[in-house]
């Protein structure tokens, strides 16, 4: 469903060029759940960029359903970290502008209906005539995932959407999400970017480490093998989690491969914080 071969990316001022992304390949399947995992600086929102069409790559292909993108696709959705709303507007009417631009043969009843529906699928019928500046930061991202969803797109980027709402806000928002993508009657493919390995591993089928750049690239990936809907509290003492988490971890640190390695330095590794972050490059 989606394919990026051999991309490479540099921002360029004047004769100075800034190499981001060198020699990117990634594959995912319709209907997977994969995350990109990286350091703040590393690239990742670039990389996301390209995927969905947002921005050319310098070198390279990226393919969407075997068609190479050039802007952005009309099957997919983005989510972004800084919700993206229009402040003038109530809640339903943001969702429903996008109705509009995905139907707009459809009446306006018809695509005011739709929008409701998926406003009341994240718990937000009541604050459907608010603006944004009347919600909290949760209710923003609910709305920003409402008007993803109600596009019905069969791709899903995802730009860290969790990363500036708090803890129980969070958790709330990635269970709503994780339903949203395996209903039954359509799987939506999803790739999101995230620097919290926890968050990768409960809501992923696969979780790709983005080395830190400059000419940042992808380490092999991770399968998650474990059923969905997952829920964190339980994911804190499994021990296939606790491996899974390590392995990220290791990729990440540069310690992946190295001989030699003791238990103890093993188990340090293991419960290194969630969150992966490091200083703006």
């Amino acid at each position: 469903m989606i394919e990026l071969r051999n991309v490479a990316k540099a921002f360029r001022s004047g004769k100075v060029a800034r190499e981001v992304l060198e020699n990117i390949n990634l594959f995912v399947d319709e209907g997977e759940f994969v995350s990109i995992v990286g350091y703040t600086g590393s690239g990742k929102s670039t990389l996301l960029s390209i995927a969905c069409g947002l921005r050319a790559p310098d070198r390279g292909q990226v393919r969407i359903g075997g068609v190479v993108v050039s802007g952005l696709s009309p099957h997919s959705s983005i989510v972004f970290q800084n919700y993206s709303l229009l402040p003038w507007f109530s809640a339903l009417e943001n969702v429903r502008l996008a109705v509009e631009g995905k139907f707009p043969t459809w009446s306006r009843i018809r695509q005011s209906e739709h929008a409701t529906r998926y406003l009341e699928m994240v718990g937000l019928s009541n604050a459907r005539d608010k603006r944004p500046g009347q919600l909290s930061g949760g209710m923003r991202q609910r709305v920003a995932i409402a008007r993803a969803f109600a596009v019905e797109p069969a791709i899903l980027f995802l730009d860290e959407p969790f990363g500036a709402l708090d803890a129980l806000t969070r958790a709330n928002l990635q269970q709503e999400l994780s339903v949203l993508c395996r209903q039954a009657e359509r799987a939506v493919t999803v790739l999101m970017i995230t620097n919290n390995v926890d968050e990768a591993i409960l809501l992923s089928d696969r979780i790709v480490p983005l080395s830190r750049g400059p000419r940042a690239s992808l380490a092999a990936s991770i399968e998650v093998p474990l059923r969905q809907p997952r829920c964190a509290a339980e994911l804190m003492h499994d021990e296939a989690v606790v491996r899974i988490r390590s392995r990220i971890v290791e990729t990440l640190t540069g310690v992946l491969g190295e001989a030699n390695r003791t238990p103890k330095v093993r188990e340090r590794y293991a419960v290194v914080p969630a969150v992966v972050t490091e200083g703006e490059s």
